[in-house]
């Protein structure tokens, strides 16, 4: 079972997002039976078929095993992955495309290269577990906190500048021996939690208690 599988084909994509199916692929995290879905999802062991055999045959859940219980066999069958991710291939005639504009201000075109990086990385992931070989990649996350907009601005240009000494330092630019390797560097607003409100009720207890 691969962490995360991305999917690629329209029609897999479809199936992957109905929400009966999506519940039978996260309970698919483990191995079941039809029998064993259907108690936990309260549908009639029938209909998980139906939407199992959908899912098998977009390749979204494989058989583990079949087990012999009288005269009857039971199929149990796994999710091909813990998560899934859909690629802007599954929507090839409108995906974003990052050679349309490069502009390293715009959030579209940080958002084209995410897609970008989502199909090729998926596509990556795929050749790689079909060769029982490791793909060799590296990822940076963290946050922080700028004090004003023009510091904000001046990080981003010693970052550019940092980004290019070392682009500079390790290009092959002979390009007769190597693996050519994609670089993306991005910095964009962290989404702002939720404000937490007190209720009424705790409101007035704090009143009461004061």
């Amino acid at each position: 079972m691969l962490d995360i599988e991305v999917i690629e084909d329209p029609a897999a994509a479809e199936a992957s997002l109905d929400p009966i199916r999506t519940r039978i692929l996260r309970e698919l995290a483990e191995p079941g039976s039809a029998t064993q879905l259907a108690a936990k999802v309260g549908l009639p062991r029938q209909k998980v078929n139906y939407h199992l055999k959908a899912l098998e045959r977009h390749g979204l859940v494989e058989l583990v095993e079949e087990r012999r219980k009288g005269n009857v066999t039971e199929r149990v069958l796994q999710a091909t992955a813990a998560s899934y991710l859909i690629s802007p291939v599954a929507l090839a005639s409108v995906a974003p495309d990052p050679h349309r504009f490069a502009d390293r201000f715009s959030a579209f075109w940080l958002l084209a290269l995410a897609g970008r990086m989502v199909q090729e990385v998926g596509k990556l992931i795929a050749g790689a577990a079909a060769a029982r070989q490791k793909l060799a990649t590296f990822a940076i996350d963290g946050e922080i906190t700028f004090r004003t907009a023009a510091d904000r601005a001046a990080f981003a240009e010693e970052l550019g500048v940092a980004v290019t000494r070392l682009v500079d330092k390790y290009h092959n630019d002979g390009g007769t021996a190597g693996r050519k390797h994609r670089l993306v560097v991005a910095l964009h607003p962290a989404l702002k939690e939720p404000h937490k409100t007190t209720p009424r009720g705790d409101k007035e207890q704090e009143q009461d208690n004061d």
